[in-house]
This record gives structure tokens, sequence and C-alpha cells, in this order.
């Protein structure tokens, strides 16, 4: 953890030529690796965005010709950071359009996990979608919420809002109008072993998403997750954001129970594969 802010924002250069050639390995490792699971598993939105902002150039990519193309796209910039922020400042940050990413990288020897976000999980798995319209504006609506959040006491409760969609998040896929089930989450989609657990493991709940249901459920960060949930599209989760007034909501949540981690309740869309190839919803019987 970085116990003194290198500035009242927390940015610093990205300082692009510190990278070294074993750095620049390691991403393209990753990428490579990911790039050729994700397909048929991955909103094809993200794909888009790959393709949209050239992340497909070999090494880290340099923060200042990435910029560039995703501010002509939807006006939204990468600022580096050298790790994790406090709330108030994140929240500054992406209700401005800008998302704090990490400069450093993971060694070679930490290529499956690593505790805190680097620069493949905030860039490969975050900044594709900001180049999709409906997910940056869910993204600063998310940001503008985080500051209100922050007076109501309630981060915890919006933490897992975060959690459950920008990080972890499943959408319908109905490309071929199958009903099947896509990954979308950076924290899915930037982890091999995630983004096959995500939609192929028996073991997970994948439940229509709901935003009172999320704030009531906690989340686990130390293992795969128990629970995802499952979204319509980029559309209506900004839609649902944007006409939802927190404040109130927060005062009602703050006398009811949380939903345990694993348990699904009467009101719950349940979701399963199958065959892994197609998905279908089923509403569990009261």
């Amino acid at each position: 953890m970085i116990a003194i802010a290198p500035s009242p924002d927390w940015t610093i250069p990205q300082d692009w030529a510190h990278y070294s050639a074993t750095d620049h390995r390691v991403w393209d490792h990753l990428f490579d690796r990911q790039t050729r699971l994700l397909p048929g598993r991955v909103a094809p939105e993200f794909l888009e965005g790959l393709k949209r902002l050239d992340l497909t150039r070999p090494g880290v990519p340099d923060f200042a010709r990435l910029n560039d193309q995703l501010m002509a796209l939807t006006g939204w910039q990468v600022v580096a950071v050298p790790g994790l922020v406090p709330d108030a400042v994140f929240f500054d940050h992406l209700a401005n359009r800008r998302f704090p990413a990490g400069n450093f990288i993971r060694r070679p020897d930490q290529l499956d996990y690593l505790q805190e976000p680097d620069v493949f999980h905030d860039v490969f798995g975050h900044v594709p979608l900001l180049a999709h319209p409906a997910f940056a504006d869910y993204m600063q609506a998310y940001g503008r919420g985080g500051l209100r959040a922050l007076e109501f006491d309630a981060i915890d409760r919006l933490s897992r809002l975060y959690w459950y969609t920008v990080e972890f998040g499943l959408m319908r896929s109905g490309a071929k109008g199958d009903g099947g089930l896509a990954i979308y989450g950076a924290g899915i989609v930037s982890s091999h072993g995630e983004t096959l657990f995500a939609l192929d493991s028996a073991s997970p709940n994948r439940l229509g998403w709901r935003l009172e249901r999320v704030l009531r459920t906690p989340y686990r960060i130390d293992d795969f997750q128990q629970n995802y949930f499952v979204i319509d599209s980029f559309e209506h989760l900004l839609k649902v954001t944007l006409e939802t007034d927190f404040g109130p909501l927060y005062q009602r949540l703050a006398g009811s129970r949380d939903i345990a981690i694993a348990e699904i309740t009467e009101s719950d869309t349940v979701f399963t594969r199958g065959d892994q190839s197609h998905a279908a919803a089923a509403r569990l019987p009261a």
C-alpha cells in the first residue's frame, strides 16, 4: 500500500520508458493468453473496444497514445497512479471521466494472481469498455454517486455495485438469439482462471441483476466469486443507475439484513448454462 500521496489527486507520470523488456513480455504473454480465450465468452463490446483503441499493439500501452484515441471516442482518459487510491480521490476521477490505472506490472511469477490491481488489470480489463458510450456514462455516474455516498456513509453498499458490475459482471448475450451469457467485468476478463470459472463452473450462482439485491449482497476478494449478477445491457444498467435516488435507498437498506453470499432468494431469477452454449432463465418456486 502507498502511504503518502504523490499529489492531491494521486496521479503520477506513467513514465512509459521505465518499463523493462521483461515488463513488456509479461504484458504480451497475458494479452495473448486472454485474447485467445475471450472470443465467444466476452461481451462483443469489449472486443470492439480493444480494436478501436488499438490495444493489440505489442507491449505495455503508452497512456498518452491511448488517451488520444479514448478521448476522441468518449471523452475519457487514463491517468497513472502508484496503486490503490482513497475513495474520494477515486470517485472524483471517475466523475470527471478519468480512469486511474496502476503504472506497475506484475512479475513473471505473479501471472495468475496479484492482490493489488496492476496496469494489465486496469488497462486491459477496464479500458476497452470505456470506448462504449453507455458504459462510459455509467462509470461517470458511478463516480458521481460515490461522492454522494460519502455523505451518507454508504461506501460499503455502493462498493458492491462496482464489484458486481464493473469488476465481476455478466450480461445476456443475444447475438445469436440463444439467451446465452457473456462476461464483461474487468476482474473476469483479465483473469485466465475466472474467465473459465465464471461461465463454465457449476459452482457459482448466476442471478438476474437487481440494484437493491446487489447492494444487499457482500462479496469475497480471496477466491473466485460465488455469485455473478447478469445485466440485460449496458444501456439498462445506466438507465437504472441514473433514475435511482440512492439517498432514500441507503436509508431503507440501513434497516435490512445482508443476503448471504451463497443464498438464493425467492425473488431471484437464476440462470443456468446447461450444455455451456445455451442459458435458460427460470424463476425459483416460491
